[in-house]
C-alpha cells in the first residue's frame, strides 16, 4: 500500500464536481488525489507552490556556490576601485 502524503485526500470525481469547494475545505493543506484508491497526484495552494520553488531556487544556488568555492584557487583578486 502507498502512503498519503497529505491530510486531506479526494477522489477524482470529487475534484471534478466543485474543485473550488475542495480546495477551501483543505484549509490551505495539500491534498491527495486518488484514483482507485491510490495517490495519482497532489493539489497544493498556489502560495505552497511558490515557496517551494522559492526553496528549490535557493537550493541550486547553493549548489552553485558550492562548486565555486573549490575553484577559489584559480580566482583573480581584483581592487574595486579598478573597476
Amino acid at each position: 500500500m502507498e502512503s498519503i502524503l497529505a491530510g486531506c485526500s479526494a477522489s477524482i470525481s470529487e475534484l471534478k464536481k466543485n474543485p473550488s469547494a475542495l480546495i477551501e475545505q483543505a484549509g490551505g493543506e495539500p491534498i491527495a488525489i486518488l484514483n482507485h484508491n491510490k495517490p495519482t497526484a497532489y493539489l497544493i495552494p498556489a502560495e505552497t507552490y511558490e515557496r517551494l520553488m522559492d526553496k528549490i531556487e535557493d537550493y541550486q544556488l547553493g549548489v552553485i556556490v558550492n562548486e565555486r568555492q573549490h575553484d577559489k584557487i584559480s580566482a583573480v583578486e581584483v581592487s574595486i576601485d579598478d573597476l
